[in-house]
């Protein structure tokens, strides 16, 4: 292969395109190269080291038969610097969701770049983006859609046994917050099954950070007699700070929602005792329900909270 070709490949971890390519080399050489089975075209304008294409499935197109993170390379390169990487995408690059091998590659551009979509590419013109932030942010070297806007588009997309828990997931994890979440939704109007992430959103932003305490919210721990909690209430005991699920400060009771997986580690368990011993010592008294009793007995765990609230209440 042509050294000055061959030094392209080596600097763009295997990729070049054909604008790079001119800038050192004739034409031919790219022709030449192709002609050889040295390289290959996988996009227009962008060509990959055949030793980079996989050869299992060779029925697919060769830009679906290399690795991920090269064909998120080859589609920015396409796009030239007019797009980014959104939507399924960008959650990956996120580290939110990986993508599953044969989902295509999703990129986000201005609706006045001309590009299109290809097989195992979709190409999706955005009215008003502009790949710079806050719209695009660079994350591990790549243009993304931001993380909020990316987790509303992508809403549709998705399983829908994933939906809720990625959102909640980037929230615990900081990544975001209910708050630009809502501001993202307030920018697709049209978005299927919008509703649904509004009322999400909007548990979220009422401190809710799991599907059983969405599912608690919505179900159990509002309404008639019950008081207005504080979800994830931050209490400070001693040298430690504790987040408490669902605080009733008047009465001083926290209620503690443990999840299908909680207790299996005996270790966890202790390490929950002695946390509930702790905040004893401050007034608090932690009330702890299965996932089996919130779900299969609900009207008992609501009746259950409003004594044990009642009878906190009436202390002289």
């Amino acid at each position: 292969m042509d050294a000055r070709l061959q030094s392209l490949l080596d600097r763009g971890g295997g990729l070049a395109t054909r604008r790079d390519v001119l800038r050192v080399a004739p034409p031919w050489t790219l022709q030449g190269a192709c002609r050889a089975g040295r390289v290959v075209r996988v996009l227009p304008e962008v060509y990959v080291d055949t030793a980079l294409v996989r050869d299992a499935n060779a029925d697919l197109p060769p830009f679906a038969r290399i690795e991920p993170e090269l064909a998120r390379r080859a589609a920015l390169a396409y796009a030239a610097g007019r797009g980014a990487l959104g939507r399924l995408s960008a959650l990956d690059v996120w580290g939110v969701r990986r993508q599953p091998p044969g989902e295509p590659v999703h990129i986000d551009l201005p609706t006045e770049a001309g590009m299109r979509s290809s097989p195992h590419l979709i190409v999706r013109h955005r009215p008003g983006l502009v790949i710079e932030p806050p719209h695009v942010v660079m994350r591990r070297g790549l243009p993304v859609t931001r993380l909020d806007r990316t987790l509303v588009d992508c809403w549709p997309l998705l399983p829908s046994v994933d939906r809720s828990s990625l959102l909640i997931r980037a929230v615990n994890d900081r990544l975001t917050t209910p708050q630009r979440l809502a501001a993202a939704l307030a920018e697709v109007p049209r978005l299927t099954d919008r509703a649904a992430v509004r009322g999400l959103v909007d548990r979220l932003a009422a401190g809710c950070r799991s599907l059983l305490e969405v599912w608690g919210h919505d179900h159990l721990f509002t309404g008639p007699g019950m008081p207005r909690f504080t979800r994830q209430a931050r209490v400070r005991v001693g040298a430690r700070t504790i987040y408490l699920d669902m605080f009733a400060e008047a009465e001083r009771v926290n209620i503690e929602l443990d999840g299908a997986t909680s207790h299996g580690d005996p270790a966890e368990r202790e390490i929950d005792l002695r946390r509930d011993a702790l905040l004893a010592t401050a007034g608090i008294l932690v009330v702890r329900f299965s996932h089996r009793r919130l779900t299969t007995d609900p009207a008992k765990v609501r009746q259950e909270t409003l004594a044990i609230l009642a009878n906190r209440h009436d202390r002289p």
